[in-house]
């Protein structure tokens, strides 16, 4: 969409944080109302994350105002938030592009941006990261600042508190910014405690604080009555008390939506020595009434009319395989009250809304805590339960270590449901699931499946919930079925893959869900077509069998090439010295960028056109 000055003057002013440095304090919380009003109708027009932006415009004009980036580093968490930001840093004119191919890149991306200095996607890595960054700031010498912005979210992830608890022991010269919009941690904001946060961040109360202490410090018994009742006093006044502990001093909780008092709270904080902490209260979705109400379905949007205030229905249709998970865990959980289902913060995007209000015994959301969630899982196997985790291919990146030392080491069934393995599209690099084949597949007992279709998906997922000798997974694609028919509950025989077609000198043997485009390729090609089903314990037999019958095996899968399923098959060739040549199709050796999953597939010759040309290349030579 074409930037309209009549519509937005103020913002106009405020092309690049210079500009908008240069206005006077005045005209912000008329700027604030123009960056709200355009991202509402930029991102209605584009689709993409919402919620987040609307509650953090004042932060965002605010910390730009106050700090002299690019110099100064601004370090956001997760950065679903970030798109006031990207419209303040000279991006205004293609924030429609976002989320799209050869776009915006949907978070901050250094490589996009100088004022994006920490490429993130993945939640609670802005405090260690700013850590970092204060640290060679301090060593530099030039004066440059660090401020971090975290939510309440992000900031119950271990790493979050591994990080803070650092910085209170070294003491660099960092803020921390909490938005809070969720938790209830503290009274409602109100004048008190604006002012009360004006008097704590200026100097004089610094200046009379660190002098007390010391004043205090050699008279112990004196020293810890006070002590106590500064404690007590902020017990009463400011929840900060565990963020003092950690060695910060503690200031807020401030109205996230006062641009006026946020400059002044900033501009005093900007020159404080050692860690401070902002606590700011803000609304998610703030100032657009619909997601206000509905920030979780307002968090990351298709194209919608603003003034309706609702999304498009969705057409029904098929459906996705994160409905195909939830659905078959309530009908699991209401035969068996020892399942117990486990979710990193993920319960919405895992199809798992239904099941935790039917079985609300028997479901754990653990928050933003993936190596927790793994662990905790392995307790309850070790307890007598039939845990089932269901997770993101990325987020379980997260908690490697927690399942080899945690699950497989010691043989526990706990069965991992992995989400959004492969392309997921327009997140882009940090959510693409393109190696939990190839980190699996090294980890001893574990067992790994990938359904074709949504019925395998579910016989697969009762496989695995019934295999008690260690660790299993089954990992599905974004997305919808294909419509295929869902046949009742059953084990299958465990690595045993299905002949789908036979043909003639070539072997497909496909891994996961790009079976059709693998059928097209076999029509053509006149190819025999393998549903491998497992990529550990692979069907030895049965490529023993096409190596003997054929000229040429060719792997599919839609994961990395370098460690995935066709790797596995490669081993089994060359350890039985098999005498057939093997092509691995797949996901290349670098990290996939956004774009619609199909416009992905095609530009990486995984759609049935592109398998075809590249085993007709590869024949060729």
């Amino acid at each position: 969409m074409s930037f309209d000055i009549a519509k937005y003057p103020t913002l106009a002013l405020a092309g690049t944080v210079q500009e908008l440095r240069l206005l006077p304090k005045e005209k912000l919380p008329a700027l604030c109302d123009e960056l709200r009003q355009y991202l509402l109708d930029s991102v209605s027009q584009s689709s993409g994350h919402f919620a987040s932006g609307l509650g953090v415009v004042e932060l965002t004009v605010a910390l730009h105002y106050v700090y002299n980036t690019p110099f100064d580093h601004l370090v956001w968490d997760v950065g679903h938030q970030a798109y006031p930001h990207k419209i303040l840093t000279g991006r205004r004119d293609r924030i429609g592009t976002i989320r799209q191919k050869n776009g915006l890149h949907p978070f901050p991306w250094r490589g996009e941006s100088e004022y994006d200095v920490l490429s993130v996607g993945h939640s609670s890595t802005s405090i260690s990261a700013g850590l970092g960054m204060a640290v060679a700031a301090e060593r530099e010498g030039q004066g440059r600042r660090t401020a971090c912005i975290i939510g309440d979210g992000a900031i119950t992830a271990g790493m979050a508190f591994e990080a803070m608890n650092h910085a209170g022991d070294i003491k660099p010269d960092m803020l921390v910014i909490l938005n809070d919009n969720e938790m209830s941690i503290s009274e409602n904001v109100g004048a008190l405690n604006n002012r009360l946060a004006q008097i704590l961040s200026g100097k004089t109360y610094s200046r009379l604080r660190e002098g007390g202490k010391r004043v205090l410090g050699g008279l112990p018994p004196i020293k810890e009555l006070v002590r106590r009742t500064e404690e007590h006093l902020k017990g009463m006044v400011v929840p900060g008390t565990l963020f003092e502990e950690l060695g910060f001093n503690y200031i807020g909780p401030v109205d996230g939506h006062d641009v006026l008092t946020l400059v002044s709270t900033l501009k005093n904080m900007r020159d404080l020595k050692g860690p401070q902490f902002l606590h700011i209260m803000t609304k998610k979705g703030k100032g657009y009434a619909p997601a206000e109400q509905d920030p979780i379905t307002w968090h990351a949007v298709p194209k919608f009319d603003p003034a309706s205030g609702e999304l498009p229905k969705s057409v029904p249709g098929l459906p996705s395989y994160s409905k195909i998970f939830g659905n078959w865990l309530s009908e699991m959980a209401a035969d068996d009250p020892r399942l117990m289902a486990v979710t990193p913060a993920m319960r919405e995007g895992s199809g798992m809304v239904s099941y935790s209000r039917d079985y609300p015994q028997q479901y754990f959301d653990v928050a933003i805590a993936e190596q927790h969630a793994v662990t905790f899982a392995a307790g309850m196997a070790i307890g007598g339960y039939k845990p089932v985790v269901a997770i993101y291919s990325t987020f379980l990146q997260r908690a490697y270590d927690q399942v080899i030392h945690d699950v497989a080491i010691q043989k526990l069934p706990v069965l991992f449901a992995i989400d959004r393995g492969g392309i997921v599209g327009a997140d882009g690099q940090t959510h693409q699931g393109a190696f939990d084949i190839a980190y699996l597949r090294c980890v001893p007992g574990m067992v790994i499946m990938t359904p074709s279709d949504e019925n395998e998906c579910r016989q697969m997922l009762y496989t695995g919930y019934h295999y008690q000798d260690g660790p299993s997974a089954v990992r599905y694609p974004r997305g919808t079925g294909t419509g295929a028919t869902l046949e009742p509950l059953a084990s299958l025989p465990l690595g045993k893959g299905v002949i789908k077609r036979r043909g003639e000198q070539l072997a497909i043997l496909n891994f996961g869900t790009l079976l059709p485009e693998a059928q097209a390729a076999a029509e053509a090609l006149n190819a025999t077509l393998v549903d491998m089903r497992f990529v550990k314990p692979l069907d030895e037999a049965l490529i023993a069998e096409l190596a003997a019958s054929h000229e040429a095996l060719i792997t599919l899968e839609e994961g990395a090439i370098k460690g995935g399923a066709g790797s596995g098959v490669n081993e089994y060739v060359m350890a039985k010295r098999l005498r057939v040549p093997v092509l691995n199709l797949g996901l290349p050796d670098e990290f996939i960028p956004q774009g619609t999953q199909e416009e992905v597939r095609t530009d990486y010759q995984l759609d049935a056109a592109g398998i075809q040309q590249q085993i007709a290349a590869w024949l060729a030579q």
